[in-house]
């Protein structure tokens, strides 16, 4: 029987732990109030305005079905808005509001110093390489995931 201690899924499982309380950790200590997936969430509205939360859900590879909830406490926090599309009254576009995007140009420090704790303990070498190896085991499994991650469309190629 082998130790939990060499399986991918339970080293992923304690990285993910660990990068979680870094993010929460310093994000916290530097008077902020969002979640890893809002954050992401968060980015991913501010590079693509007016998507849509099944966009959004592709984006940040997560799940379709949870990403209202996201959604609804950002904007419940005064950081995104929603608003109809004019081409599909159903569809409802997501845009940053100007709270949205000050939060986002102050935190984005304090992120990437999380990003270079979770990161600790491996040199800058290292890091690239750990880095190239993870984007070529998730690029791999991809497709099996619940929540696959899908590239963005540019408008031209709707």
């Amino acid at each position: 029987m082998a130790d939990n201690n060499e399986k991918p899924g339970h080293l992923a499982r304690r990285f993910q732990q660990i990068a979680v309380a870094i993010f929460h950790a310093e994000v916290e200590a530097a008077g902020y109030d969002l979640t890893p997936v809002q954050y992401a969430a968060l980015t991913v509205v501010e590079a693509h305005p007016a998507i849509d939360q099944v966009t959004l859900a592709g984006l940040i590879a997560y799940d379709r079905t949870t990403i209202t909830g996201v959604v609804d406490r950002l904007v419940q926090k005064g950081l995104l808005q929603r608003r109809a599309n004019d081409r599909d009254r159903r569809v409802r576009e997501l845009l940053v509001t100007d709270e949205g995007r000050r939060i986002l140009g102050g935190i984005e420090p304090v992120v990437e110093a999380a990003q270079r704790i979770m990161m600790r303990g491996l040199t800058s070498k290292e890091s690239a390489e750990f880095l190239r190896l993870l984007h070529k085991v998730i690029k791999a499994g991809n497709e099996l995931s619940r929540a696959p991650l899908r590239e963005a469309v540019s408008a031209a190629a709707k």
